[in-house]
């Protein structure tokens, strides 16, 4: 190898090795101007975060509202199937109230008929062993005149306790159908 190209080859390294400098300070010099803040951009965070907050305020209001709204509805139609079933068990209940009433009405009608037949001292016994009140409506269904005979063939005890429950269901005072 003579002389000039081995000159030839170091300038060729110096060169190359310029030109790999310079590029790898063209490479730093953007990275360099990225560090840098931009001043057309806000300074501050907080500014920032109101900035977005307030953007965002009438978004997020809505959509908490609709969400508010859906919980209501769901909540409304819960409350409209309950009211849904209290009515028809409300309804179950007023027609089986009904035939009760209705067939304590015919066995009551029917008891006071047995006791009407009855002579007062085979009726006096039984309506004894019965519950005091119970005994009571019996009696002051019956005429006053076999009340009056079937009360003195009772234990006086008895009989007494059942007289003060026929006057205070006829004193206008205790009685639930004054007005």
């Amino acid at each position: 190898m003579n002389r000039c190209e081995a000159g030839n080859g170091s300038s060729r390294k110096r060169l190359v090795v310029r030109l790999l400098g310079a590029a790898a300070l063209l490479l730093l010099v953007p990275q360099v101007n990225a560090q840098q803040a931009n001043p057309a951009l806000p300074s501050s965070t907080s500014e920032d975060i109101q900035k977005f907050c307030t953007n965002i305020a009438d978004t997020a209001r809505d959509q908490r509202y609709l969400m508010q709204k859906q919980e209501l509805e769901k909540l409304q139609s819960d409350v409209n199937e309950r009211i849904a079933l209290l009515e028809k068990r409300k309804s179950e209940y007023e027609d089986w109230l009904k035939r009760r009433n209705d067939f304590m009405t015919k066995a009551d009608a029917g008891l006071v008929d047995i006791f009407k037949t009855m002579k007062a001292d085979a009726a006096a016994p039984q309506l004894a062993e019965m519950k005091t009140e119970l005994a009571a409506a019996i009696l002051m269904k019956l005429p006053s005149r076999q009340t009056g005979l079937i009360l003195s063939e009772m234990d006086p005890k008895k009989a007494g306790m059942i007289s003060m429950i026929m006057s205070s269901a006829a004193d206008p005072k205790t009685s639930k159908d004054r007005t």
